[in-house]
């Protein structure tokens, strides 16, 4: 029994020890805490809206009503070459939220029940964030405040290396041609916490992380590969030009103009500081879809115009080819001619077709080792084709 208590002291001290070892660690790379790490690194996508710091973007003050109806939807679906029912669908994909907009008219909208989502339910858009953060992009080249041929350290100019990294435009941010060294491969596991993208997911210093992040891949536009990094380095760019968070600016110029019904939040490094504005926005499916319509109408809100109408033409010209052999454009997605996509990681999707004026969003839980993203994509192509 003694030498059992002798033990047991021994691997408390071990664990004790590895505790306060790992905290220092953890405070040293400005990341959370040891419990608040391990709480965001387990967690379901539909559950790190709170598991980390946010800013608030309240709705509109008078939110634009939505119209609904109802459509019967296809008794099965193509499902990785087979016909599965449109549940199993859903299941499969690990779905929170599907919604089906038609002429601005929901006809369909599915919320998990089983996981307490539902339509106010604030689910993050991980990537989705990226598209957003350019239609702010849009808005600023409109005003005259920034240009596509701006480097990134004429805003920065204490973070220039004297490398190629000094080059870095905003065009070649928005295409995801900067070269900059962050790759977004996330390995899973323990040890995927210590590579580029996990940090910058999780610190809570963005500026320490871009400070010890800075090295090139390759020169900037000399090869296309997709890399969050761009879009963080966008979001910085955004936050000095408008003296302001991105959220706040977000907020009026965007969130509330397009009518929406429901606050949204967005994740940040810590009060006060950064938005993730390459991922960690939040917002029910029905604001998002508000969103996709308002860029399948060119833009406009209302006859508001609230993104330019040339920065539309922009993001829905396919510029360069990436994952999945699918064009992309200023961070917007081309996975069939004349459509357009916001994408996020473990399933986030607003699929938008101008054609037929269809919008649908896909909110999801995938694993990150297990992607539906081309599958949910075919998927969504053929509902919308229903319209022709």
């Amino acid at each position: 029994m003694r030498n059992l208590l002798k033990v047991l002291k021994v691997l408390g001290i071990g664990l004790l020890a590895l505790i306060v070892a790992l905290s220092v660690f953890l405070k040293v790379v400005h990341y959370p805490n040891v419990i608040a790490a391990v709480k965001l690194g387990l967690a379901p996508a539909s559950k790190t809206p709170t598991l980390m710091p946010w800013h608030t973007i309240a709705p509109a003050t008078k939110p634009i009503p939505l119209a609904t109806s109802s459509e019967k939807l296809p008794a099965t679906v193509d499902y990785r070459g087979k016909q599965v029912t449109w549940q199993q669908f859903l299941d499969l994909t690990n779905t929170n939220a599907y919604l089906i907009m038609r002429n601005g008219v929901i006809t369909y909208e599915y919320y998990n029940a089983k996981k307490g989502i539902k339509a106010s339910s604030q689910l993050p858009s991980y990537s989705m964030a990226k598209t957003m953060t350019s239609l702010v992009i849009g808005q600023l080249i409109a005003q005259g405040k920034i240009k596509e041929s701006d480097k990134f350290v004429d805003f920065f100019p204490n973070w220039k290396t004297g490398t190629s990294f000094d080059q870095v435009t905003i065009q070649s941010l928005l295409d995801m041609e900067s070269g900059v060294g962050v790759s977004d491969n996330y390995p899973s596991g323990v040890t995927g916490w210590g590579v580029g993208i996990a940090q910058m997911y999780a610190t809570t210093d963005m500026n320490w992380f871009i400070t010890h992040n800075r090295k090139m891949f390759e020169a900037p536009d000399t090869k296309p590969e997709y890399r969050s990094v761009n879009t963080q380095l966008l979001g910085l760019i955004i936050q000095k030009v408008i003296g302001t968070t991105v959220s706040s600016y977000f907020q009026k110029n965007i969130w509330q103009p397009v009518g929406t019904e429901f606050p949204a939040t967005w994740n940040v490094d810590h009060i006060g500081g950064h938005e993730k504005t390459f991922c960690c926005f939040n917002a029910s499916a029905r604001d998002y879809a508000r969103i996709g319509l308002m860029l399948n109408n060119n833009g406009q809100v209302a006859a508001k115009q609230i993104v330019p109408a040339a920065w539309i033409k922009r993001i829905s010209t396919p510029v360069v080819t990436l994952d999945y052999g699918w064009k992309y454009s200023a961070q917007v997605w081309h996975p069939y001619p004349g459509i357009n996509l916001a994408m996020g990681l473990h399933g986030q999707q607003i699929f938008m077709d101008p054609a037929t004026r269809t919008v649908i969003v896909k909110l999801s839980d995938d694993p990150t080792s297990d992607t539906h993203q081309v599958d949910s994509a075919k998927v969504a192509y053929a509902l919308a084709q229903k319209s022709k």
